[in-house]
This record gives C-alpha cells, structure tokens and sequence, in this order.
C-alpha cells in the first residue's frame, strides 16, 4: 500500500496493572516505523464479558496513519502482544495482559477466517464505541454507519471514564 491510509485500533488490558500495559502497548506503537500521527483516547474501564469471574478490564481506542495492508497490520499487531506477553493461543472471553484490535483500516472492507473489517461486533461494544467516538465521532464505517451515532445507540451501562488520555 503506498497511500497512509487511517487505522484504528482497540486497547484493552484486566491484568498485570492495565494501566502500564495500555501504555506499554502505545508506547511500542508509538516507537514504531509503521504509524505515524498516533492519538489516543481517553481510558475507560468496563466490565469484562463472557460471564466468567475477572478483574474490569481498561480499554481504550488509537487512531494513526499506516501504509500497511489489513494482514501485516495485524501481524504486527500480534507481534505487540506476544512482546507484551499475551499467549498466543487466544482464549476467547478471558483475562488478558493486553490485546490489540484492529478495528478499521480506511474504508476497507474484509471478511475472512483471521481478519474481518470492521471488526465484528464492534456494534454492541460500549467500550470501544464511546473511546473511538472522542477521536473521529464522524467516520463512517462501510456497512455500519457513523461511530457517533452506533456509540448513541449503546447504553454506558459498565462503561465508565477511568482517566485523562494515555
């Protein structure tokens, strides 16, 4: 790809002190020779999901300027975590160190066994739609609408603000 295009990625962390592991994570994106313009949101603690007994979890949602495509973009994504120490088996639903999503990349659209675009069920997900809408509340994502107004859709319920930005 050689146009920046805009990505956007969801951050969050219940173990190991979030805090430092949301900005451990921003700092090794922040450092890297693939995003340019990094903004972040402010933090926001919610509750985890999947019903199983867990510390709240952080999250928060980064906006940057890449020229990666959708796959290497996650690699590195992946790379991230395992750096951090996530496993890389992913058990869905449980507590995690860190974990990086890509939630959009420009105005592409994907759908396949490791990377669909948007990430699914972004939809029903207070904790990454009220962080992303106080970055680009306008931005239209293909086939869902405008972050504003999917976020205006979600109750706060379990979603709290948890600090200044990171």
């Amino acid at each position: 790809m050689t146009r920046w295009l805009p990505a956007y990625v969801g951050l969050g962390s219940n173990l190991d002190d979030p805090r430092r592991q949301l900005d451990a994570a921003l700092s090794a994106m922040r450092a890297a020779d693939w995003v340019r313009a990094l903004q972040v949101s402010r933090p926001y603690g919610s509750r985890p999901l999947g019903g199983r007994e867990q510390p709240d979890y952080l999250n928060a949602v980064a906006a940057f300027l890449t020229r990666l495509e959708p796959e290497p973009l996650l690699e590195r994504l992946r790379e991230l975590e395992l750096r951090q120490g996530r496993p890389a088996a992913r058990e869905r639903w449980a507590s995690r160190r860190i974990d990086l999503d890509l939630l959009s990349l420009g105005d592409l659209q994907r759908r396949g066994d490791t990377l669909t675009l948007p990430h699914p069920g972004i939809v029903q997900r207070n904790f990454v739609l009220y962080p992303w809408a106080e970055l680009a509340p306008d931005l239209w994502l293909p086939g869902l609408g405008r972050v504003r107004a999917l976020a205006g859709a979600l109750s706060q319920e379990g979603l709290w603000v948890a600090g200044e930005k990171l």
